[in-house]
């Protein structure tokens, strides 16, 4: 390769990293209830601290990176003009994983049902809103967060502990004992919290009773299909997938998506690699 090559690419490297970090100190300084991440579709529908899926709309869920919060549980993500809103209830490993549908709509205008897409990470703005901006993601009297009561009760106590949180002061047990309310009995359930830690229902706590009045339906990412969570089972096919080449897609981060200076150095790489 030749010397001008070496210093051309020294050069970028070194502006690349001056960049990253500038952007890295703004972005340490940005408020973190608000800011900018790499959204990717998520078709599988879960809680970490036992949200009942059956009663609330588990087409716009956040599986964030970090614990679930007792404040923090509602957020916008909004992108080009087009924003939802989303309960963030459920952790993930490192991915800013959204709703398949909630992704979809924001990429397209339409339901994942209706012009199913594929495609990766997608950078978007989001920032935290009072819980009670979500209120019509849950499907409760009173719009009550819908927990566990045989899973829920550690995230539970650690609210109650946080008298004030949003948590403590709106929350409804069921006997239902996972998220995709399969098994269990659609009943509300009493705590006498700090005198008891186990809730007290109308059947045994925990019952391992099948349960199919009120099932939760994922919708299977890339064919916009509508299942059954508990068993897979098709209910309704897709829509028309949209052609992730028409570009009305953006099924994957385009050139002026990624930031500025990886963009610039890939390009100049590849030029001076040709010559030389």
């Amino acid at each position: 390769m030749r010397t001008y090559t070496h210093y051309a690419l020294s050069f970028l490297t070194a502006l690349t990293a001056t960049s990253l970090t500038q952007v890295a100190a703004r972005s340490v300084a940005r408020s973190e209830s608000s800011g900018t991440v790499w959204a990717t579709p998520h078709d599988s529908y879960s809680s970490s601290v036992g949200v009942l899926g059956c009663k609330i709309n588990t087409d716009r869920v956040a599986y964030w990176p970090g614990s679930v919060d007792c404040n923090n549980i509602c957020l916008s993500l909004s992108y080009d003009d087009r924003s939802v809103k989303l309960l963030r209830i459920d952790s993930s490993e490192g991915a800013h994983d959204v709703s398949y549908d909630a992704w979809n709509y924001l990429i397209t205008g339409y339901s994942a049902t209706e012009r199913p897409t594929a495609g990766g990470q997608i950078a978007m703005e989001f920032e935290y809103l009072k819980p009670s901006a979500c209120s019509d993601l849950i499907h409760t009297d009173g719009h009550k967060l819908p927990l566990s009561a045989s899973n829920s009760i550690n995230f539970l106590a650690s609210c109650l502990d946080l008298s004030d949180s949003w948590v403590a002061k709106n929350h409804v047990l069921y006997n239902i004992q996972d998220p995709i309310c399969s098994w269990g009995h659609d009943e509300k359930c009493d705590l006498d919290w700090p005198n008891a830690n186990q809730p007290t229902c109308s059947h045994i706590l925990g019952d391992p009773v099948a349960l199919t009045t009120d099932p939760v339906y994922n919708i299977r990412y890339p064919s916009g299909e509508k299942v059954l969570a508990s068993s897979g089972q098709v209910v309704s096919g897709g829509g028309e997938p949209i052609d992730s080449d028409s570009g009305a897609s953006g099924a994957a981060p385009r050139l002026f998506e990624m930031p500025v200076a990886a963009a610039m150095i890939s390009l100049v790489t590849y030029h001076l690699l040709a010559l030389s």
